[in-house]
This record gives C-alpha cells, structure tokens and sequence, in this order.
C-alpha cells in the first residue's frame, strides 16, 4: 500500500481507533485502512496497546495517534463537511452531537473527541461566494444558528 505524500495527522489520549471506526461510520468515502499496535511500551501506553490508526475521512488521508492527555483539541483544526440538504445536514450533525459531542455555533460541532466539525451546506458556501448583499445576508442568517437551516440560508440568500 503507497504511504500518502500528505496525511492529516490527529493527537488522540487513547480512542483513535473508536474515533476512526465511528468516522468511517458516519462519512462516505471513509475507512479504517489499517490499525497499528506499539512494539514497546512509551509514556502513554503499553506494548501492545494500539498505537496508531490509519483512516480516510470523506476522501482525506488521516492518521490518529494515541498519545496520552498532554494535548487537547481547539477549534483551530476542524473537518468540514459540504452538505447537499437539510436531511444530509441534520444526518450529520446529529451523529456527531447525538454520539457524546457538542453543539457550537455556525454549523460547527465537536465530536465527543474533541475534534471540531463544520457542518456546511453548499447553499451557504455558494451565498458566501456571491459576494455583495446575498453574501450579506447569508451570513447574518448564520451568525443566529447553532446546526445551519438550509431554508433559513436560502430565504436570506433571495433577500
């Protein structure tokens, strides 16, 4: 199997591998490519304990690392998902918030990792690209919602 040029690289303290399979649950286009177990033991786990995990998120080359609590998850890192409707929108996010995760504003999310989510429906990227008053106005709409409501954008959108 060819190693990615680029991967994504993600900090776990120990449920790579939850957070991975629960990933490749939810997201097509996601997988668990391989799981790898320590060959000795190191400050956050044993020999034997699973080291790292290799997955795919929507089509994104991602590697988790369980090593230990030294780092946490900010809203600096985030995977965002473009989403067609309403129904693939609240699929989403409720699998994520619903699964032990928080709610946040702006169609952002936190998985009960710590991983940050957006959750983004295209009509509010395509409003934002607009420019001018449509974009204006979209963002406005947005700035009131936790989960984005893709009536709501599109409503805003048409003025």
């Amino acid at each position: 199997m060819a190693i990615a040029k680029n991967t994504v690289c993600i900090w776990y303290d120990k449920d790579a591998e939850a957070a991975a399979r629960f990933y490749a649950a939810t997201f097509p286009d996601s997988s668990v490519t391989a799981v790898r177990r320590a060959p000795g033991d190191s400050p956050s786990g044993k020999a034997g304990d699973v080291l790292t995990v290799e997955f795919v998120v929507a089509g994104i080359a991602c590697i988790g690392i369980n090593g230990g609590p030294a780092y946490q998850h900010t809203e600096a890192f985030s995977f965002q998902i473009a989403t067609d409707d309403q129904e693939e929108t609240d699929r989403y996010w409720h699998a994520i918030v619903d699964n032990g995760g928080e709610a946040s504003r702006c169609g952002w999310c936190r998985d009960k990792w710590g991983i940050s989510w957006q959750i983004t429906p295209r009509t509010l990227t395509e409003a934002m690209a607009a420019g001018g008053a449509e974009a204006k106005r979209a963002f406005e709409a947005m700035m009131t919602m936790a989960k984005i409501d893709v009536a709501a954008i599109e409503a805003a959108r048409r003025g």
